[in-house]
């Protein structure tokens, strides 16, 4: 559905010989899919042939601007709204839901409601579309 590089995680890849070390982000510090990611990384290196080292980056923090257009795509086309454009400068201290412009997946309405600021995992919110009365998830804005 979407490649790691299209999340925006993979932030490089150095190959010396049959050795390849790749450096990820998380989307978040303590994001459980990171072992998932690492292992998929590694296995998927030892099929073709190399030895993976996978090294984990916290700086800089991932920034949900680093979604490529073809990862934006992928998440809507499978349900998922992609975030908007992560805030600049100060950002104001505040216990209210975040406000988005977002639209529905699936229908494309801007007719939607915020039901929890917490989905399945830290870096997503469930909403729901009023207009067609379905729920999705939408990737936080970072």
């Amino acid at each position: 559905m979407l490649t790691l590089e299209d999340l925006g995680v993979l932030r490089s890849v150095e190959e010396y010989d049959d050795r390849v070390v790749v450096t990820i982000t998380p989307t978040y510090s303590g994001c459980p899919a990171m072992a998932t990611m690492r292992d998929d990384l590694v296995h998927r290196l030892a099929d073709a042939g190399f030895e993976a080292e996978v090294r984990v980056s916290l700086s800089p923090a991932w920034s949900s601007d680093w979604i490529t257009p073809a990862g934006r795509e992928s998440l809507a086309r499978h349900g998922i709204s992609p975030p908007g454009a992560a805030p600049t400068g100060p950002v104001g201290l505040s216990l209210l839901p975040t406000r988005r412009v977002l639209g529905c997946p699936r229908c494309g309405s801007s007719e939607v409601e915020l039901t929890s600021e917490f989905g399945p995992t830290a870096c997503k919110a469930m909403y729901r579309c009023t207009a067609c009365l379905e729920p999705f998830e939408h990737v936080k804005e970072i």
